[in-house]
């Protein structure tokens, strides 16, 4: 009896931690679902039946990836390979990620999921998921895209007239300037050109964030396209005495089935941001390899270079580095955003390398042929 009673508190001890671990999970605000390490799911709470609008015993026992369908943006099942739960027990670390679910009645659900493996020994011995119902969140962001959308194209109707009418004076159409009044007239010109180009990048975000972006992909020669940008923007280049330059790497082609318009705004965007951020009398160069698989372009500068503690936020939207806050005033800091939002679309990938006070050097990666590239409308 005495050597009884220790055990008798400890099995006490236990049962009350579980008593205690399943008012924690069935309190949780957000659906929650947990496994065992074959995927099998072991408990839901009732926020979890409810948006999903299962029964308890429709799920318990059943492998998760089977029964919870998981669907891309395009209501297309996710590859096993490509699920959170997956990448959580093969990583073992946390996943978050916005994605599609399929209620019991059929209908889709978007969601914002976190997932991490529950370790033991460093081994995932299950999983444990907390996901939220984002349809109201969505449709503010698609309520948001089509107000964006609505006013730009609204905007660039009086820019493009006082664009126009700007240059009709600065030509003489409309009887003699003086010197003050053309140079009044070019900065009006100036200002609705950076207008224009604002709109235009409103317009793309919203695009790609609601997946209505068109992707037209065709075979193309990445090196001449960048050659292309590149006279284009040697203007700008010159004026701050600049050197500009453009070098093929290697002997293999550089030809890439892609979307020529999508990835000249992007080669457009990365050469202007070195420019913009390189001082005077500096050097770019862009340098283009083909490789077997894929096609390589970088653009390198001896600019402001970007402080490390801020690497992490560079792709982020409205980022601008502190140390260039200070010396160029312009800017909206969604330029790398977009970026980024357009070679995900073209199956691309875009890395970089930075050192304050020394330059960067942006690299994107483009596939040679794409599967995930498609038209999108």
């Amino acid at each position: 009896m005495i050597h009884r009673l220790p055990e008798e508190k400890i099995q006490i001890s236990a049962e009350q931690a579980q008593a205690q671990s399943e008012a924690l999970f069935n309190s949780i605000g957000d659906g929650a679902i947990t496994t065992d390490e074959f995927g099998k799911i072991t408990r839901i709470n009732p926020v979890g039946l409810k948006i999903l609008g299962y029964a308890e015993k429709d799920l318990i026992g059943e492998w998760f990836p089977k029964k919870i369908i998981a669907l891309n943006e395009r209501d297309e099942s996710i590859n096993l390979i490509d699920r959170p739960i997956t990448r959580a027990f093969l990583t073992g670390q946390p996943v978050s990620e916005k994605m599609h679910y399929r209620k019991k009645n059929g209908d889709i659900l978007p969601v914002s999921i976190s997932i991490s493996p529950i370790l033991f020994g460093g081994k995932p011995i299950g999983a444990i998921e907390v996901f939220r119902d984002i349809t109201i969140e969505e449709e503010i962001d698609r309520m948001k895209s089509e107000f964006i959308s609505l006013a730009s194209h609204q905007l660039r109707t009086p820019l493009s007239a006082i664009k126009t009418y700007s240059h009709m004076l600065v030509d003489g159409y409309m009887g003699e300037t003086t010197t003050a009044q053309k140079k009044s007239l070019r900065t009006i010109i100036a200002a609705t050109n950076r207008m224009n180009e604002l709109i235009s990048t409103l317009l793309n975000i919203t695009r790609i964030e609601s997946g209505t972006i068109a992707v037209s992909p065709k075979n193309i020669h990445l090196y001449r396209a960048c050659d292309e940008v590149i006279k284009e923007l040697n203007l700008a280049a010159n004026e701050k005495s600049i050197s500009l330059t453009l070098k093929k790497k290697g002997a293999a082609t550089t030809t890439v089935k892609t979307d020529n318009l999508i990835i000249k705004e992007v080669i457009t965007n990365l050469v202007s941001n070195a420019i913009k951020y390189t001082s005077e009398d500096g050097h770019i160069e862009v340098s283009v390899q083909g490789k077997t698989n894929d096609v390589v372009f970088s653009v390198r500068d001896n600019g402001w270079g970007i402080p490390k503690e801020s690497h992490s936020q560079v792709f982020t939207k409205f980022f601008r580095a502190q140390n260039t806050v200070k010396r160029e005033t312009t800017g909206t800091g969604l330029g790398l955003y977009l970026v980024q939002g357009l070679l995900e679309r073209l199956g691309g990938k875009i890395w970089f390398e930075s050192e304050e006070g020394v330059g960067t050097i942006f690299y994107v990666s483009l596939p040679r042929n794409s599967p995930t590239l498609r038209s999108i409308k």
